[in-house]
């Protein structure tokens, strides 16, 4: 349901152009609307953030919700930190429900991870042997928005170490069948053994990617492969090594490497010309509503301020499928009162927020 004639006047983002913007019917336009209420002037206009990797419906101590009203709060924290679309990389718990929900982000899923039997957090994936993935890959594909989400490593307790999950021929055949039900693949990966079959079997993005070489990070950029480097997560990376040292010395190891390296990664990998976008993990670990935190340590990586900014914003809008500020498009949008491109840290400060055309923050 869309809310009343609206206007905002402002510099429009990723233009920069100061414009006068109406809101009917719940779309842009740049046409004015007798009688619009005016509910901005001056500010920047940002296209609605975007968090392209969060969880809803993990819980931060660990297991899934089993009320929606904790999962509905999630989503609203995302909404008032900016974010008015959310790629959801994997939840057991099912949000349809929520879609309509004038108050909520638009939630872009890809059904549950698919893992390796005992090779993932308990509880949150759907767990199956390599002869099963791309009947379980279809599966997923089917239930999602759009995208499946595969696990490409997690630690083997056999070798004590990262190790991938599936069979490079099992990877491709899989990936091939989530493209025939036209959905996109990503996987998770921290190290790097796994990488190599997921590139080349052509994955539409990856997730982490701590383990990305230069030559790996070459083919992606030919290939157009995204990367969604979760830097706030990457964060806990040293507290995972020394939890699981003391049984695990050599991926305790791994994981300290790849945290020192990770910045560098995601240097090279913008650099190169892979499509970096912003995602924060959030679910599990990591705190709903930290995109501007994840929008910083990108920029603090090696990417300059107005692509991190897009890499949050309108660059992974049009990922995803959604629009920007443009003629005839839904209004999402947030109004911050300096410019964001010059000081980052404006986006923990959003001063309003529209959301399907509707006035919530």
């Amino acid at each position: 349901m869309s809310g009343p004639a609206l206007h905002l006047a402002g510099v429009v983002l990723p233009e920069g152009e100061h414009r006068d913007v109406w809101v009917r019917d719940g779309r842009f336009t740049f046409e004015p609307v007798p009688g619009a209420e005016t509910v901005s002037r001056g500010g920047w206009l940002i296209p609605g953030l975007v968090d392209a990797h969060c969880h809803v419906g993990i819980l931060r101590g660990g297991g899934h919700a089993e009320d929606l009203a904790e999962v509905r709060a999630q989503a609203l924290t995302e909404r008032d930190a900016g974010v008015l679309a959310l790629r959801d990389c994997g939840s057991p718990v099912d949000t349809r429900s929520l879609d309509d929900d004038p108050e909520l982000p638009a939630i872009i899923r890809a059904g549950r991870h698919i893992a390796r039997t005992r090779r993932y957090i308990p509880g949150l994936g759907i767990e199956i042997e390599p002869e099963d993935l791309v009947e379980q890959t279809r599966v997923q594909a089917r239930r999602g928005d759009g995208w499946v989400k595969l696990v490409g490593d997690w630690i083997d307790r056999a070798v004590g170490d990262l190790a991938p999950e599936w069979p490079a021929d099992v990877v491709a055949a899989a990936i091939a069948a989530a493209h025939e039900e036209g959905a996109r693949v990503t996987a998770h990966t921290f190290g790097t053994d796994a990488l190599p079959a997921l590139i080349e079997a052509g994955i539409d993005c990856i997730e982490h990617g701590t383990g990305l070489t230069e030559d790996l990070i070459g083919e992606m950029a030919r290939r157009g492969t995204a990367v969604v480097p979760t830097l706030v997560n990457v964060e806990n990376f040293p507290g995972f090594a020394q939890a699981g040292e003391k049984r695990f010395p050599t991926y305790a190891s791994t994981m300290r490497r790849l945290y020192a390296n990770s910045g560098a990664v995601v240097r090279a990998a913008y650099e190169a010309g892979v499509p970096v976008f912003a995602g924060t993990d959030a679910g599990g670990g990591i705190d709903h509503g930290v995109i501007a935190d994840e929008i910083r340590a990108l920029c603090e990586a090696g990417i300059p301020a107005e692509a991190a900014l897009a890499a949050g914003s309108w660059k992974a809008r049009e990922w995803l499928g959604l629009r920007g500020i443009e003629e005839g498009a839904q209004a999402d949008v947030v109004v911050y009162e300096t410019d964001p491109r010059a000081e980052l840290d404006t986006l923990q400060r959003p001063q309003r927020t529209i959301l399907r055309g509707r006035v919530v923050a």
